[in-house]
């Protein structure tokens, strides 16, 4: 069978899903504020007005996906307070299906807060709020909705066993799981991990999880397969990105594309956003990551996450070509 064939077959079948992207994850109003530099121990520095906006990994993968055009919907919890309304305005505008957030009376929404420097590169401490409360159980009465996802996407905001819990129901409705262990842990679920097609990690959480720390993304890439995952994206920043898919000898290099970098807040969720959205239309690996360095390279040229995503008649030419 043809290539053009196949991909055509794999985007029918992926078709009769509900959705494209589901999103299992936090969602955090991201409370972002601009400084000359970045404080030390014990120092103070004077910074610019605070900037509220929607964020959190799992909302920030699911409006990335949204604009982009895939049927996306996020399973997370907010609180019932201004920050809940701030972040369900945030999916609306985005276009993502908001029926399986669930709103929880009397509890706070996750907050993130963001110190970014002159370099546009960001410290972020982040307070989980409701998203503590996303249990196993509200994964298990979200069944249906992942069995009729073509693609699941996870990250590590919400609690360990909630993760768990999704990427073996994904796995078993035979979605396919895209995991970005952010925050790292110290120690990946072995479940989480050997469901993960693919386990998607930029340079700092490669190296942990390899403990290589003098190591090439390449050999990142060869141990996190060879712990388990099924394939690996390595995001390298303005570098692109490096891909080793299931049972491939070669990696794969995708090459980076010029931006100018105003806040780089949210462009690893972007660009997760973006791989998983191709991947559920049946690109192949390296094409998906082609496709999510320029929506990632789009989403650093303005100002924080969810508000700096591209939609496609927004993103910057493929390397090589004119735009």
């Amino acid at each position: 069978m043809g290539d053009d064939k196949m991909r055509d077959e794999m985007r029918g079948e992926m078709h009769e899903k509900t959705y494209d992207v589901l999103v299992v994850g936090s969602a955090n109003a991201d409370l972002t504020v601009r400084v000359e530099r970045r404080p030390g121990a014990g120092e103070t520095v004077l910074g610019t007005d605070l900037v509220e906006s929607a964020g959190g990994k799992g909302a920030n993968q699911a409006a990335a996906a949204a604009r982009l055009g895939a049927r996306t919907a996020l399973l997370a919890r907010v609180g019932d307070d201004a920050f809940g309304e701030l972040l369900l305005a945030g999916q609306r505008e985005a276009g993502t299906e908001l029926r399986h957030v669930l709103v929880e009376a009397g509890a706070r929404t996750g907050t993130a807060m963001i110190v970014v420097g002159p370099d546009g590169d960001n410290s972020i401490v982040v307070s989980p709020g409701a998203n503590a409360r996303l249990l196993p159980e509200d994964v298990e009465a979200a069944r249906d909705v992942i069995a009729a996802s073509a693609v699941v996407s996870l990250q590590l905001e919400i609690p360990p066993a909630t993760v768990r819990a999704a990427a073996e129901t994904a796995r078993d409705a035979g979605a396919r799981v895209v995991v970005n262990p952010s925050p790292a842990p110290d120690r990946l679920d072995t479940e989480v991990l050997t469901a993960a097609d693919p386990l998607v990690v930029n340079e700092h959480e490669a190296r942990h999880l390899t403990e290589l720390t003098d190591g090439t993304p390449e050999a990142w890439a060869r141990a996190l397969r060879g712990q388990g995952a099924r394939s690996v994206v390595v995001t390298l920043g303005a570098e692109g990105a490096l891909t080793l898919d299931a049972g491939a000898a070669e990696a794969v290099a995708v090459p980076g594309v010029k931006a100018e970098a105003v806040d780089t807040t949210g462009a690893g969720d972007a660009f997760t956003g973006a791989l998983a959205t191709r991947l559920a239309a049946g690109d192949s690996l390296a094409g998906a990551a082609r496709f999510a360095v320029r929506v990632g390279a789009a989403s650093v040229t303005r100002p924080g996450a969810q508000p700096s995503y591209p939609t496609l008649a927004e993103l910057p030419p493929e390397p090589g070509q004119l735009s």
